[in-house]
């Protein structure tokens, strides 16, 4: 399935539509550590699949949805037979839409919708990717058109899923609710783009409206994690990135990613991948002599 692999760098090439490529996959097979810009959702139709994201495997049924943001580094597992619905998908097709980059920016380091714990969502989402399935296999004038639109209302359900106004600040007027949920989706969108400089809590809290102790308050309630853990997540994903470049020091990766120190780097590094950033930084050069060896 993995066409052009560069080390752990998966080009994906798109072939029937442009930014989409689909898979009814029933290889065996495993697939190494890599990673891609695009998104990737898996859905097994016959017996379970397993994801493995910082060296921690997830398996999930029949029927289940499994979505792996960009850039994340992760392998795949087949069991001995199966079948299950694969979809690579350029995410930066729809980030421009308001509201679908922060999205994407929850959905880190990934997102399971199982059958059993969300059983109408993921009645839901499967409609969608069935429709799709059957667009992109049996090709009719305006199919790509339809195919996007499909994937659009995949991201709109999953979204008012996630940024459920009631579920997050319950007490308050509908309005108030609605409120909140853009101020902190805008939050959000501000500390992934502003997360390599030296950005705190008082200058969020100002951008937001809302007193620090409120704020932090309300953050998490939104988001599930602290504003402090948020931001070194976003740190930490700008990180990898720049750890796959040869030509880039360990050091300059950790100043260029926020980190204003090499040892707080490597701690916390560590401790979101299980690795540390040489052992990361390796794993892109090991699998390149590999593959210049075969």
């Amino acid at each position: 399935m993995i066409e052009i692999l560069n080390g752990i760098h998966e080009t994906v090439a798109y072939d029937a539509f442009h930014g989409m490529k689909l898979y009814h996959n029933v290889q065996a097979e495993d697939y190494p550590l890599h990673w891609h810009t695009a998104m990737e959702i898996i859905m097994p139709c016959k017996n379970v699949y397993t994801v493995v994201i910082d060296g921690v495997p997830h398996t999930f049924k029949e029927g289940d949805i499994c979505i792996t943001p960009p850039g994340t580094l992760h392998e795949l597992l087949a069991p001995a037979y199966g079948e299950r619905l694969i979809i690579l998908f350029d995410y930066g097709l729809i980030c421009n839409v308001k509201g679908m980059d922060s999205l994407l920016h929850s959905l880190h380091p990934y997102a399971l919708i199982s059958r059993e714990e969300y059983p109408e969502l993921n009645k839901k989402l499967r409609f969608y990717l069935e429709e799709v399935s059957r667009e992109y296999d049996n090709k009719m004038p305006f199919t790509e058109a339809c195919i996007y639109s499909l994937m659009i209302r995949f991201f709109i359900a999953l979204g008012r899923a996630s940024f459920n106004a009631s579920e997050k600040f319950p007490g308050i007027t509908s309005n108030k609710q609605h409120e909140y949920i853009e101020k902190f989706m805008m939050v959000c969108n501000y500390i992934a783009d502003h997360c390599t400089e030296n950005i705190n809590v008082d200058e969020l809290a100002d951008l937001a409206g809302f007193s620090k102790f409120h704020f932090a308050r309300l953050f998490k309630q939104f988001s599930g994690m602290s504003c402090y853990e948020y931001l070194t997540q976003k740190r930490i994903a700008h990180a990898e990135k720049l750890l796959i470049q040869p030509d880039i020091s360990i050091t300059e990766v950790a100043m260029r990613s926020g980190f204003n120190s090499l040892s707080t780097f490597n701690r916390i590094f560590k401790s979101a991948k299980n690795c540390t950033p040489s052992e990361y930084k390796s794993l892109n050069r090991q699998s390149k002599n590999q593959q210049s060896t075969r």
